[in-house]
């Protein structure tokens, strides 16, 4: 795709007076993004998109369950196989052009190993899941709908993404193939297996149902106890 774009511009004569003007745009970009980092707290969601500074609003009873209930599971099985870190929220994600606060995200232990205490910007993720909310759902998703993180994620390099539908119960996977995310699965029923995390595979159900959360929680428990 970006090499498409690239062939458009050349077609034009003054190919050069628009790449004037694209990088004069994205100077004056990089200045807001100096002038976000300098204001934003701690105390709310913030995010920069394409030149905008985007605040999010409060979530769901649900959304919040959604994402409490997978993260216990993964940053659990994560921390006791030391496979890395699962940061929640308030990672702001630091891409070439755009700051993201993924619902959930996993860093392997190249990157991992590598973060200090007081560290604030954070590298592209090899896992991200973001749960659909209402102001989201078109940034999330896949481009061909106006998915801006989804093409983002894909142009960084990260290798997985789940998008998670909490008013469905439905998860979406990704996986990044070739440079480009393919489809593993759309379910609300089954197992689900990630592919950046080794060994972690859980039932679909558990993200949604705290019953089901527990007993999953309670056979990673067992599992490891008996290793």
């Amino acid at each position: 795709m970006h090499h498409a774009i690239v062939e458009q511009v050349l077609e034009y004569p003054d190919a050069y007076l628009i790449v004037q003007q694209i990088e004069s745009a994205l100077h004056e970009e990089r200045q807001k993004r100096e002038a976000f980092y300098n204001d934003i707290t701690d105390e709310f969601k913030y995010e920069f998109i394409n030149g905008e500074v985007i605040m999010h609003s409060p979530v769901k009873k649900m959304h919040n369950e959604c994402t409490k209930y997978l993260c216990e599971l993964l940053d659990f099985y994560a921390r006791r196989h030391k496979l890395g870190f699962v940061g929640i929220e308030k990672i702001m994600t630091a891409l070439t052009r755009n700051d993201y606060e993924p619902d959930i995200c996993f860093f392997g232990r190249e990157k991992a190993d590598k973060f200090t205490n007081k560290q604030t910007l954070f590298p592209a993720p090899d896992l991200v899941v973001e749960v659909l909310s209402d102001g989201t759902a078109k940034r999330d998703r896949a481009i061909s709908i106006g998915g801006i993180k989804f093409t983002d994620y894909q142009a960084h390099g990260v290798e997985e993404y789940w998008i998670i539908d909490a008013d469905e119960g439905v998860v979406e996977q990704y996986h990044l193939v070739d440079g480009a995310y393919q489809l593993i699965l759309k379910s609300g029923e089954g197992h689900i297996r990630s592919f950046a995390v080794a060994g972690f595979m859980i039932p679909i159900p558990a993200i949604f149902d705290e019953d089901v959360n527990m007993q999953t929680m309670a056979t990673i428990l067992q599992s490891e106890s008996q290793a």
